[in-house]
């Protein structure tokens, strides 16, 4: 048979046309070769080189599984919070001889087959989510015939995958006491997307400081952002507008933050005079802004060293059970909270 002249960007489709077997035989015999034939597997080994959708080299490494290659899955690579959770991950690995490749959830649509083709055609070794999502739709069951996977920074037990991150419920309760501590009576927050698990627990640690002090829980002091500047100005602005504005903000992230402390400083307010920012993160930024940023400091690069660690663990074969590794947090007072109009 005259080998079929490779095409670009070979879909696993072009390879069940030339192997003359279906897509799934196709899904099956790269991915759970032990559920195919040999005969079948090796012609769709083939057809798959000979389509240009598996290299020669590929091919051989893919029955051996050496590609020593991990996927970082990243919620969104503009977000400055996860470069150092990133370089965490990309220290641990290189000590141990792995490459690291990020994928970007952020346009998940265009991004969804690359992931599956990179786990089908054994290219990657394990995967480290860094949210709390698969970026593309598998059952519980499929999820078992895929590679090793970490979750780090997020908490999403449906997964049921080894999990590293913070307690995000009482380092959001310490952080709203601590302004609770200082005097603000009038306190809003500026809260991240409500499908996020970390957002939730975020909140519901701010509203267990309120009540714990018999505060109300006002729902127009709760704005919600995206973890951009634009949503942290946006979000201030709202909560501005109010009859009776906020004394102090608590927010979901320090880049949230920083918008807020920006569209304050527009609106002719003394920071924190006239009123108090709290961050969360602890990103470079948070130390460089005027004032400097009052935050929650996360463990970035540990999150990321202890959830490759983690993976590595199960890529040397070793049993590691699911659920949470909780990393300490700290508050860390800067220049952006005081007691009520006072000047530091």
């Amino acid at each position: 048979m005259k080998p079929k002249k490779q095409v670009a960007n070979a879909t696993m489709k072009d390879v069940a046309v030339q192997a003359k077997v279906s897509t799934a035989t196709v899904s099956r015999a790269l991915m759970n070769p032990d559920k195919v034939s040999q005969s079948t597997r090796n012609r769709v080994e083939q057809a798959a080189i000979e389509v240009g959708y598996l290299p020669h080299s590929l091919g051989r490494n893919a029955k051996r599984n050496e590609s020593r290659t991990i996927l970082v899955i990243v919620p969104d690579i503009c977000d400055p919070f996860f470069s150092e959770i990133i370089r965490g991950i990309e220290v641990t690995a290189a000590d141990q001889g792995y490459l690291v490749l990020i994928g970007d959830c952020a346009h998940q649509n265009q991004q969804e087959k690359t992931f599956i083709d990179l786990i089908i055609t054994k290219q990657i070794d394990g995967m480290l989510l860094l949210g709390s999502r698969l970026p593309f739709d598998a059952s519980l069951e499929e999820q078992r015939n895929l590679p090793p996977m970490v979750m780090a920074n997020e908490f999403a037990p449906e997964l049921e995958l080894p999990t590293v991150h913070i307690d995000n419920l009482t380092a959001a309760f310490n952080a709203v006491y601590y302004l609770q501590q200082l005097g603000h009576e009038r306190i809003a927050c500026i809260a991240g997307p409500e499908e996020m698990p970390l957002c939730h627990y975020r909140l519901q640690g701010y509203v267990q400081a309120l009540r714990r002090t018999g505060m109300t829980v006002d729902p127009h002091y709760i704005a919600r952002g995206d973890f951009t500047f634009e949503a942290g100005a946006q979000a201030l602005s709202q909560l501005l507008a109010l009859p009776v504005p906020p004394t102090a903000v608590f927010c979901h992230s320090d880049v949230m933050a920083l918008g807020a402390l920006s569209q304050a400083k527009r609106s002719g307010l003394r920071i924190p005079e006239d009123l108090s920012i709290m961050g969360f993160d602890d990103i470079a930024l948070s130390q460089f802004c005027d004032p400097p940023l009052t935050t929650v400091q996360q463990p970035r690069f540990d999150i990321g060293r202890e959830a490759m660690l983690l993976l590595l663990d199960q890529l040397h074969g070793e049993i590691v059970s699911s659920g949470s590794r909780l990393l300490d947090c700290d508050l860390i007072e800067r220049g952006t909270t005081s007691a009520p109009g006072m000047r530091k």
